[in-house]
C-alpha cells in the first residue's frame, strides 16, 4: 500500500462477550484440505443464511438460522424501554418495514464457525456450524451492528456501531474486543489492506431521512473515510470526498461513500456514493477523484431521491481477481453490469430485482449479485457479462461472502 500520510443518544458502552466456548484454534493444513469453500448468503430479514457453491450454478447447499437466540433477545428489548425505541426505528427506516437479523457473515479459517453481525439485536455473533448453537456474543456500541471485515490472516473481525459512530476489532475465534476506533457517522463499509496493516472505514452519515435534495446535503452529517493502524487502531488519515467532488465541479453530488473496492495494488480505489447511478476512481497517491463513471439509467426508476432505498442509487461493488474488470449493482435501476477498468465501457445490462451486493465467485471467474427483491442470487461471467447462473435464497438476501465449512458439512439440526 503507498505509505499514508499523516443525533443520536449517547452510545453505551460496548459490553464484553457474554458467552465463550473453548477457542477454534487456527486450522492445520490436514484440516484445510478437508474444507469446502462456498458462499454464505445473508437473508436480512429471514434472519437466515444460506450456504450455496463458490463457483458453478450456486447450488445451494444448506441453511443456518442465525437468531437462534431470538426469544431471549427480543425478551431484553421488549424490557428496556430504549432498545425497544431503537428496534422500532430499525424496522419502519433502514429495515423498510422489517426487522434487520443479518447484515453481514464471515466464517473462521477452520471452517467450523461463522460470525454475524446482526442490526436489529445490535450484536455480533459466532454461530458452531455443526450444532447451530451460539460460541460467543458481543454487544456492540449503541444500538445497531452494521458491515463487517475480516483481516487477511482470518483472525480479527471489524465491525461497524452505527448509532454509536465506532468501529469494533474483535478475535475472530474469541468474540474478544482487541481494540476500537471512532468513526464519522454511521460508520458503514470496512475494508482490511492486503497486508493487514489498516483499516479503512466508510462513514456515510444519515441515510434514512427525507433531508435528500443537494441542498440540504449538510443535514446528513459528518461523512469521511478514516484510515487507521490495525495494530494500535490509532488513526493515520481521513479522507473527506467533498472537496475532491467539488474540485471537479460535482457539488450536488453527495460524498457518502457506500460500497468500495480497490484495485489489486491498491493504487486506486473505487466507489459508490449515495444517489448516484454509477461510480468514481480515487487515486491514493495524489488524493484526487481520477475518473467518473455515470451508468445507464433505468427509465422506470424514479430521480426522486427520497424514493431511493436508504439513498442508495446503486450499492455493490466487486472487481475481477485480475483487476480487469468491475463489478456494478444498480439497485434501484434494477440491474447488474460488468465495467472494463481500462476504458470505463459497460457491458450488458444483466435485469436484476434491487441487487444489492456484489462479490467474486471462488473460482474468480463470476460476479456474484444479491437480488434483494427477487429473494436469489445471480452469477454474472467476467469475461462476457452474461447471466451464467441463478439460486433461489431466502427473505432479502443482502451480503455475500466467500467462506468454508466441513467438506461433508450439511445443515445443523433446526
Amino acid at each position: 500500500m503507498p505509505v499514508l500520510t499523516p443525533r443520536h443518544l449517547c452510545a453505551v458502552a460496548a459490553a464484553v462477550v457474554l458467552t465463550v466456548t473453548a477457542p477454534a484454534t487456527v486450522a492445520s493444513a490436514a484440516d484445510t484440505a478437508a474444507l469446502r469453500e462456498v458462499l454464505f448468503v445473508g437473508n436480512n430479514w429471514d434472519g437466515t443464511a444460506d450456504v450455496i457453491k463458490s463457483s458453478g450454478d450456486l447450488a445451494k447447499i444448506g441453511r443456518i438460522n442465525v437468531v437462534p437466540d431470538k426469544d431471549a433477545r427480543m425478551a431484553e428489548i421488549n424490557a428496556d424501554p430504549i432498545k425497544w425505541i431503537y428496534f422500532m426505528a430499525i424496522r419502519n427506516s433502514v429495515g423498510e418495514g422489517h426487522d434487520q437479523f443479518v447484515d453481514d457473515m464471515y466464517s473462521t479459517p477452520d471452517g467450523r464457525s461463522v460470525v454475524v453481525s446482526r442490526p436489529s439485536f445490535a450484536d455480533v455473533v459466532s454461530i458452531d456450524l455443526a450444532t447451530g448453537k451460539i460460541n460467543w456474543r458481543f454487544k456492540v456500541s449503541g444500538y445497531r451492528a452494521d458491515h463487517m471485515a475480516v483481516s487477511p490472516d482470518g483472525t480479527r473481525v471489524a465491525v461497524s456501531a452505527s448509532t454509536a459512530n465506532t468501529v469494533h476489532v474483535l478475535n475472530i475465534n474469541t468474540g474478544q474486543q482487541l481494540g476500537s476506533f471512532a468513526t464519522g457517522d454511521k460508520p458503514h463499509e470496512n475494508i482490511f489492506t492486503r497486508d493487514g496493516k489498516y483499516i479503512w472505514n466508510m462513514a456515510i452519515g444519515d441515510v434514512n431521512t427525507d433531508s435528500d435534495a443537494p441542498w440540504l446535503d449538510w443535514t446528513k452529517g459528518d461523512r469521511h473515510i478514516t484510515v487507521v493502524d490495525a495494530t494500535t487502531y490509532k488513526q493515520v488519515r481521513t479522507i473527506d470526498m467533498r472537496d475532491k467532488l467539488n474540485a471537479i465541479g460535482l457539488t450536488d453530488y453527495s460524498d457518502a461513500v457506500r460500497p468500495a473496492v480497490f484495485s489489486p495494488d491498491e493504487s486506486k480505489l473505487y466507489f459508490q456514493v449515495s444517489f448516484f447511478n454509477g461510480f468514481f476512481e480515487y487515486d491514493l497517491a495524489t488524493d484526487k477523484i481520477t475518473r467518473t463513471k455515470t451508468l445507464p439509467k433505468n427509465p422506470a426508476t424514479s430521480d426522486d431521491r427520497t424514493t431511493m432505498v436508504n439513498d442508495s442509487r446503486h450499492h455493490g461493488l466487486s472487481m475481477s481477481p485480475d483487476g480487469s474488470k468491475l463489478c456494478v449493482a444498480g439497485t434501484m435501476d434494477d440491474y447488474a453490469t460488468v465495467v472494463n477498468r481500462t476504458t470505463l465501457q459497460e457491458g450488458p445490462l444483466v435485469p436484476a430485482s434491487k441487487p444489492y451486493w456484489a462479490t467474486v465467485s471462488g473460482d474468480g471467474k463470476s460476479c456474484v449479485v444479491s437480488e434483494s427483491g427477487a429473494d436469489q442470487v445471480t452469477a454474472i461471467d467476467f469475461a462476457t457479462g452474461q447471466k451464467t447462473a441463478s439460486v433461489a435464497v431466502g427473505d432479502h438476501p443482502q451480503r455475500v461472502r466467500l467462506g468454508h465449512v466441513a467438506a461433508n458439512w450439511t445443515s445443523p439440526a433446526s
